[in-house]
């Protein structure tokens, strides 16, 4: 969340009608069924139901246990993406600008304007574009990722995030301030299906093990809805405990637990992808804001904005198992692994700087001076079949 929006953080907190649920301790209660919901006016009261993709179908590691990342191991990378110049994309949100570093140098070698608030550099899903996005200034900038070039912008309204269904056939748009959750053709991205949300700022998520849901965070209200978006509908709302401001979302390799970053109580929630209850809640450290998954599938690194530090939790026992702390402090916020899985990229949202993390030793390696604002920067190109969204979702 940038800075600016501190101030009606206040009125966006305040508890909705609809949206009914228990938090109290370390957890929260069941699921809320959400009955209605109004239609967005888009010419189209129902968007087409797609037809399975061989594609989403998930994938098994070494052992024959589910893993959702196994194709996202070192030396995966899609034919699709071979050739393309490994570089790194760092949208400066109050800069309007994007820089764009070699990561054998650990040097900038490109700079240019977007719109005005870029938020995040999101891999298409089918890895041909990368996308910026521009939040305020209600476009999109394609990115080239064989030449690293921008493209001309493509007016999208509100695109604070961006996914992808795990068919490709939909663009999917976190549309913050508007509360709403948007299907978009993925190529022209042309409004298809406009979805309102029960919450008050949508902004991150992820699908099921099958991809048939979504779960998105809302960071003003302290929920989490589940999005058929097949139909659409929200079918589920979740109500965390009061003063919650829930982040990114990820799911477990396994496919079984959803683990969902809050900043102010500084920790994720695990919530059980089934059911969509609240298990229980661990403190990793203060800001806890972004989540990325190690390349061998043990570990989620949680970067701690509010500490300058970043938390490793196993998957096996759900537990922290070690803290990288900044020298000095920091902010770290979003970013991703690199291909080969030895070092962690993060923005330093309040530092203008880019951190580098050993992911062997938890030594920051190198700090990057960029523009002001660094936000939600993309490592491209990366293993994985196809792009499920955000920095660099890949399954």
């Amino acid at each position: 969340m940038a800075a600016g929006r501190a101030a009606v953080l206040g009125v966006l907190l305040l508890s909705l009608a609809n949206c009914s649920g228990q938090g109290a301790g370390g957890g929260a209660g069941p699921a809320a069924q959400v009955n209605t919901v109004t239609e967005g006016n888009t010419g189209s009261a129902r968007a087409p139901d797609p037809s399975p993709a061989a594609s989403s179908t998930p994938t098994v590691g070494e052992q024959g246990a589910l893993d959702l990342y196994a194709a996202t191991r070192p030396g995966l990378i899609s034919p699709v993406a071979k050739g393309f110049l490994p570089l790194v994309y760092v949208p400066n949100s109050e800069s309007g600008t994007v820089d764009v570093i070699d990561p054998s140098t650990y040097r900038i070698v490109r700079h240019f304007r977007v719109g005005l608030l870029p938020q995040h550099v999101v891999p298409s899903w089918d890895l041909k574009t990368l996308w910026v996005n521009n939040n305020i200034g209600n476009s999109l900038t394609p990115i080239d990722p064989r030449t690293g070039k921008p493209g001309e912008p493509v007016p999208v309204e509100d695109p604070y995030n961006l996914y992808f269904s795990p068919d490709g056939r939909y663009a999917l748009v976190m549309a913050e301030r508007n509360n709403e959750f948007d299907l978009r053709d993925p190529h022209t991205m042309r409004l298809v299906h406009s979805l309102p949300v029960p919450c008050r700022g949508i902004n991150h998520g992820d699908f099921t093990a099958d991809g048939s849901l979504f779960l998105a965070s809302c960071e003003f209200s302290g929920h989490l809805v589940v999005v058929d978006w097949r139909v659409p509908k929200v079918r589920h709302v979740i109500t965390l405990t009061p003063g919650s401001m829930p982040q990114d979302v990820k799911l477990s390799p396994d496919g079984t637990t959803f683990y969902v970053a809050d900043m102010t109580r500084g920790g994720v929630w695990l919530v059980d992808a089934t059911t969509f209850t609240v298990d229980r809640f661990v403190r990793t450290g203060r800001g806890a804001h972004g989540l990325y998954v190690s390349r061998d599938s043990r570990e989620l690194y949680v970067s701690n904005r509010g500490e300058g530090s970043v938390s490793l939790v196993s998957f096996a026992g759900q537990k922290v198992v070690d803290t990288w702390r900044i020298p000095g402090g920091g902010s770290p916020d979003m970013g991703g692994v690199s291909a080969d899985g030895s070092e962690l990229w993060l923005s330093g949202r309040y530092d203008g700087v880019v951190y580098v993390f050993s992911t062997r030793t938890g030594e920051v390696t190198h700090k990057i001076r960029v523009g002001a604002g660094p936000h939600g920067l993309c490592i491209y190109p990366q293993p994985g079949r196809y792009s499920l969204g955000h920095t660099g979702v890949f399954r």
